[in-house]
Parts: structure tokens; C-alpha cells; sequence
């Protein structure tokens, strides 16, 4: 079913698609994140979307929490390296309560002291929880290693030095500054009708004036500064593992070899069991619990990896391993069963994802917050169709070659 968009005269996009369902979404999609923060102020977009929950000028943090579980409801967000999405689930009938939450949550808080002393906290132990789980932690590190002094090198949570400097006139600053109608989309994923849900949007969204923040400088680097490329970064950490990291920098969200690569990393480490990884590494010679490769792409550039954990003893032969599996596909690239295999599978999975009402919304939110509409679903398989064992190759030479690699080990 085609997605219904428009454009508001303040600059908010706005995206609608039906579903068949008892059950609403809706999303706020705003284009600020990590990259968008001064390095002084680490994780304050992570802080300021938990402070959104905690008091706007009309509702306490009691009520917002309440507001949509009474109506058997929920009420989320997340913060990425380049996006914060609020997000609501209801009942269709509800849904004008959702999206007038939305709105107050995005424009209407207040951040107050005593609520930002505490989630202070929250988030400080939220960060030491990562620092117990090296899988996850080692990404962080790789990331710094990868994108040097530049914001998108840094944790989503901030450290614990710069959480605890955040004041609230930096959360009404940071709002200030990106929370703008020209700096958001609004998704809607329900049965009803697009114009009865562009009129709701309009009536809470539209009233809003676009203008530029007196006194304030809108910070988003755009010149990526050279990172570290090839060679092996150990760390010696206390665990019964060790924890790898493989991978560099990749394509943006905005070029043609994406879709290329994001099939050719499905292949090699996708969330199949018959990955090349998955069956190399585990199946075959048992030397890891889990290993997966993936690919992240930014407005201005990209991050694929490789991870896996295995005993100490295995480095040397997992590693080698996988470096002979990047080669061959560098030498020969995928076999046109492979490839016609490989296409089948991804076209599948894309399908199956987006079959979920809620997953719809959100990637709606995106798609227009990035590319300005909404891409639709044939067009999307046509290019996978489209996908050629020469680009594989090229895609291969380019992000697997030992320039662009670097390694990060824990152990």
C-alpha cells in the first residue's frame, strides 16, 4: 500500500500508511544525535530524550508515564548517532491522545532540576552496565578508533565526566537548537484515513513557527577527520573471552554502492544461520559462540564490522579464517547462484520486517527525516534485483582491503 506524505509550511514531514488493525502507531522522528553534540557534552542527546518523561508545562513525569498505559498504551524513544524517535502505540481510537503527547513531550517540557539530578544517575549506571559487558562495550571503542575526535566516535550515553557537567540550560539549549518542525517528521501507521490523520498532525504540529534560535549555533560536523586505518589494537581486559572487532569505515545512507554492501554483509554475517561467518567459524570449526558482521551507513559515511568472541587460543586460526573467507570474495565475488541466493534472502527478510505495523512507522519517520519520501517496496527490490557480481566485487575491493580495516581485540 502506498505511503501518503506531505510537507507542512513550518517544514515538518509528515507520513501516513493504513494498516487493517484495532492497534495505532505513531512517531516522532527528530534529526539530532550524538554527532550533534559538542565533545564538552557527551550524551546530552541521550540525556535529553530520558528528560523529555520527566515534566512538561502542563503534566508531571507521574502523569506523562500514565497518560498512555491507562489506555493499555506504550510510550517509548530511543536515541541513535544521528536521530532521536519518540515513539506510541494505542488503540486507534486513542490515537489523537498520542500524537497530542508527542507534541507536548517534544515542545512542552521543562527539564526539571530535581528530576535531572536523578536521571543523572539513571544513565551513569547505565554506562558502567555497558562497561561490564565487553561485547558490547568494544564497539564503543572501536568507534573512537575509527572516527577519531569526531562526535559520531562517541558513546550514545556520554561518559560519566560529561553527563555529570549537563545542566538544564544545556538540555534547553540542545532543544532549542534541533527540536524545530523543520528538523522532525511525524509517522502514522493505522486504519483510518490520510486526511483525517494529516488534520490531527496539523492540529498540534502546524501552529508551530519555524525560526532560528537567537544567540544559538546549529553543531553538526560535516568534515570527518582521518581515523585510524589498518593494523591490530589490543586491550587487555579480564575475561574469560576474547572479544574482536574487524571492520572500517563504509558508504553513506546517500550512495549507490549501499545496497550492494548491505546484501554482501548480509551474506557474510546477516542474522541467517547459513552466513559464510556463522557456518565458517561455528559450525564448521567450533570456535565461536556468535559471530555476526554488520552494516551501520550515516548521512556522510558508513560503519561496517565484524565481531566475534573466542577463546584465546583460536585467535590466530579465527582470524585467519575470516580474512581468507574477505579475500575470496574480493577474488571472485559471489557465484551467480550465490548471488541469485543471496538476493532471494534478502528480499525476504526486508519483507518480513516490514510487515510489522510498528516497524513501518519508524522507518517511515526515517526515510523521510533522510531521503524526503518514502521509498516504496518494489523499487527497493528492483535494486536488489539490479545487484551485479561485478559491484559486489567492487564494494568488496573497496571496504574489505587492509587500508580500510582495522582490528580491535580484547583480551
Amino acid at each position: 500500500m502506498t505511503t501518503y506524505t506531505t510537507l507542512f509550511d513550518n517544514g515538518l514531514r509528515f507520513g501516513f500508511k493504513q494498516a487493517s488493525s484495532p492497534v495505532a502507531y505513531c512517531a516522532l522522528t527528530i534529526n539530532a544525535g550524538t554527532r550533534d553534540e559538542n565533545l564538552s557534552q557527551g550524551g546530552i542527546a541521550h540525556l535529553t530524550e530520558h528528560m523529555l518523561f520527566k515534566g512538561t508545562k502542563g503534566r508531571s513525569a507521574k502523569s506523562i508515564n500514565n497518560f498512555l498505559e491507562k489506555l493499555g498504551g506504550e510510550l517509548n524513544a530511543y536515541t541513535t548517532k544521528e536521530e532521536t524517535v519518540i515513539h506510541a502505540t494505542v488503540l486507534k481510537e486513542d490515537l489523537s491522545k498520542a500524537v497530542e503527547l508527542l507534541h507536548d513531550l517534544a515542545f512542552n517540557s521543562i527539564f526539571p532540576e530535581n528530576e535531572l539530578i536523578k536521571e543523572k544517575e539513571v544513565v551513569l549506571e547505565e554506562i558502567k552496565s555497558y562497561k561490564d559487558t565487553p561485547s558490547e562495550q568494544i564497539f564503543d571503542d572501536f568507534e573512537e578508533l575509527l572516527f577519531g575526535t569526531h562526535p559520531l566516535a562517541g558513546n550514545i550515553l556520554g561518559t560519566p565526566k560529561t553527563v555529570r557537567k549537563i545542566k538544564r540550560e544545556d538540555l534547553i539549549n540542545f532543544t532549542r537548537l534541533h527540536y524545530r518542525c523543520e528538523n522532525m517528521s511525524l509517522s502514522i501507521v493505522a486504519d483510518s484515513k490520510p486526511e483525517r490523520c494529516e488534520a490531527l498532525a496539523r492540529k498540534f504540529f502546524n501552529k508551530i513557527e519555524t525560526s532560528e534560535p537567537p544567540g544559538l549555533v546549529p553543531f553538526r560536523c560535516a568534515e570527518i577527520p582521518p581515523g585510524n586505518s589498518g593494523g591490530i589494537h589490543i586491550v587487555s581486559k579480564k575475561s574469560y573471552q576474547a572479544h574482536c572487532v574487524l571492520g572500517g569505515r563504509a558508504y553513506s545512507l546517500y550512495d549507490s554502492k549501499r545496497l550492494p554492501l548491505a546484501l554482501l554483509v548480509n551474506v557474510l554475517g546477516g542474522p541467517a544461520l547459513n552466513s559464510k561467518l556463522n557456518l565458517l567459524l561455528r559450525e564448521k570449526h567450533a570456535l565461536a559462540y556468535s559471530v555476526e558482521a554488520s552494516y551501520t551507513p550515516f548521512s556522510d559515511t558508513g560503519l561496517f564490522t565484524i565481531y566475534f568472541g573466542t577463546d584465546k587460543s583460536n585467535l590466530d586460526k579465527s582470524f585467519s579464517l575470516i580474512n581468507k573467507e574477505l579475500n575470496d570474495i574480493i577474488d571472485k565475488g559471489l557465484s551467480q547462484s550465490q548471488l541469485k541466493a543471496a538476493k532471494k534472502q534478502l528480499a525476504g527478510q526486508l519483507a518480513i520486517s516490514t510487515d510489522n505495523a510498528e516497524s513501518q512507522c519508524l522507518n517511515i519517520g526515517k526515510s523521510l527525516l533522510v531521503f524526503k519520501r518514502v521509498e516504496p517496496m518494489d523499487e527497493v527490490m528492483n535494486k536488489i534485483n539490479a545487484i551485479t557480481s561485478e559491484q559486489i566485487k567492487e564494494v568488496a575491493s573497496e571496504i574489505f582491503s587492509d587500508d580500510n580495516l582495522i582490528t580491535l581485540i580484547y583480551k
